[in-house]
């Protein structure tokens, strides 16, 4: 790929990343449509792991609405931060190592659940912290992928 091309593929996704990490912490810390402008009188909490995960699976085998709400729990998660792992080690050099996406994201999944306990919004959830982690994990296996994809189409030609 050309320079000038390169550089302008790395401005536009420094630009999306920057807008994913707008538009996620607006959704988890600010969106009225997942209940975050209401804040709590005490502070809520779940550090039992795999206790919400396990709730909503069984949530799932009594109704629709429950299986639905274990979609948007468990999976959205997993998806939200998908992004996270795709675009760190395209971004920044130093973490393009399965262990140091891991550790960002865990670290900014975290972050994001501290931020919800301080100011109760939300709930501080520790299986949120799991399955945010497991998406980002996911997301680097996806740029592992294009790596590998954009490699061999590069070598072929």
């Amino acid at each position: 790929m050309k320079k000038n091309n390169h550089k302008r593929l790395i401005s536009f996704s420094r630009l999306l990343f920057l807008l994913y990490i707008f538009l996620v912490l607006y959704f988890l810390l600010f969106s009225e449509g997942f209940g975050r402008t209401e804040v709590r009188r005490e502070y809520s909490y779940n550090i039992v792991f795999f206790k919400e995960i396990n709730r909503y699976i069984q949530w799932a085998k009594t109704s629709d609405t429950g299986f639905n709400m274990m979609l948007l729990n468990i999976l959205g998660n997993i998806i939200c931060f998908m992004p996270f792992g795709f675009f760190l080690p395209v971004l920044f050099e130093k973490l393009r190592h399965g262990i140091s996406v891991t550790i960002a994201t865990f670290t900014f999944s975290l972050l994001v659940e501290i931020f919800q306990l301080i100011f109760k919004i939300g709930c501080f959830d520790v299986d949120d912290i799991i399955l945010n982690t497991l998406g980002g994990i996911l997301g680097y296996i996806i740029y592992l992928i294009v790596r590998t994809v954009k490699k061999n189409y590069k070598s072929s030609k």
